[in-house]
C-alpha cells in the first residue's frame, strides 16, 4: 500500500474542491482524502457454494440432492460501475480506484452539520469499495469544474448495514433541515466571519434498486455576520443520490450544473450496472 496518494486521488481531490464555496469545507475534505488508505489492486475472494447433501428416501428412490447455492460475489469489478455508454455525452478520461473498510461518506457539510451539534456522523462502515470519476476531455489540458461529468463511489456492506442506511435517512438528515455554518472568508482586502444557511432534505425516494434517495442541499450566499453584506448569489444546490441493489450502495454527484431529473437517470443506470456485484444476484 502506498502512503502518497495516487494521481486518481490528486485529481478526485480537484474536482471535489470545487464544488464547495467554503474554504474549511474544502480544507475538511482535504484532509480527509489524505487519510485514506487506497488499494491499487481489488481484493478477489471466492467463496464456494454449498456441497449436495442427500436425504433419506425409500431404497427404490434415488437420493434427493440439495442445489448448489451461487457462489458469493465479494469483488467489485469495473462493470458494476456506470460506464461511458450510461452518458449522454463524450466520456475522454475514466479514472478508478479501490479501497477497504471506508465510511459510506455521504457528504462533508453534513457530517460537519450533526457534529457541530454533538451527534455522531452517522456514516456506515463498508466492507470494500471502488471508485471513479468520469470526466470530458479537459480544456486545454486544465481541469474545471463542468469537466467532471459524474462521480461515483460504489460500496459493499453488510447486508443489515446496507438496508439501515436508508431507512436512517431521514434521521440522519433531521438536524440538518436549517443549519447556520460560519467559517472565515478571505478577500483581496480582508478577513470576513461569513455565514451560510444549509437546508438538507430527501427529495426523491424509491426510484431505481431495492431502494434509492436523492438528497439536497440548498444554501444561501456567504454572509457577513457584522455588517451583512454578501459574496455573490446563492450557489446551485449540491445533489445526492443514494442507490442499494442488494448488498451494494452507490453514491453519485454530478457536476455543479447538473439536475435532479439527470441525477435519477444515472442512478436507475447504475442500480442497472451494480447487478453484477450485488448479492444477492438480480
Amino acid at each position: 500500500m502506498r502512503d502518497e496518494p495516487t494521481f486518481v486521488e490528486h485529481v478526485r481531490r480537484d474536482l471535489l474542491d470545487v464544488r464547495w464555496p467554503e474554504p474549511q469545507e474544502i480544507r475538511a475534505r482535504a484532509r480527509r482524502r489524505s487519510q485514506r488508505k487506497i488499494v491499487v489492486a481489488a481484493v478477489v475472494l471466492a467463496l464456494a457454494g454449498f456441497s449436495a447433501v442427500a436425504v433419506a428416501a425409500p431404497r427404490t428412490s434415488p437420493p434427493l440432492v440439495q442445489p448448489a447455492a451461487a457462489p458469493t460475489r465479494h469483488e467489485i469489478t469495473t462493470d458494476a460501475l456506470l460506464q461511458p455508454a450510461d452518458l449522454p455525452e463524450p466520456v475522454y478520461v475514466q479514472l478508478s480506484q479501490a479501497g477497504l473498510g471506508e465510511p459510506v461518506w455521504l457528504d462533508d457539510t453534513l457530517g460537519r452539520c450533526r457534529t457541530s451539534q454533538g451527534q455522531s456522523d452517522g456514516w456506515q462502515m463498508s466492507i470494500l469499495s471502488r471508485s471513479q470519476t468520469l470526466m470530458r476531455k479537459a480544456t486545454q489540458g486544465v481541469l474545471v469544474p463542468g469537466d467532471a461529468l459524474v462521480m461515483q463511489d460504489l460500496f459493499r456492506l453488510e447486508p443489515e448495514t446496507a438496508r439501515q442506511l436508508f431507512t436512517s435517512l431521514d434521521d440522519l438528515v433531521a438536524p440538518c433541515t436549517e443549519w447556520r455554518s460560519v467559517s472565515q472568508l478571505e478577500t483581496v482586502d480582508s478577513t470576513h466571519t461569513v455565514e451560510v444557511i444549509h437546508r438538507w432534505a430527501v427529495v426523491q425516494r424509491g426510484f431505481a434498486g431495492h431502494d434509492a434517495a436523492i438528497l439536497r442541499d440548498t444554501f444561501t450566499a456567504a454572509r457577513d455576520v457584522q455588517t451583512g453584506q454578501t459574496f455573490g448569489n446563492a450557489p446551485p444546490p449540491t445533489l445526492l443520490a443514494v442507490v442499494r441493489v442488494g448488498d451494494t450502495v452507490s453514491l453519485l454527484r454530478i457536476a455543479v450544473d447538473g439536475t435532479e431529473a439527470k441525477l435519477r437517470q444515472l442512478a436507475v443506470a447504475a442500480a442497472a450496472r451494480m447487478c453484477a456485484a450485488a448479492n444477492p444476484a438480480c
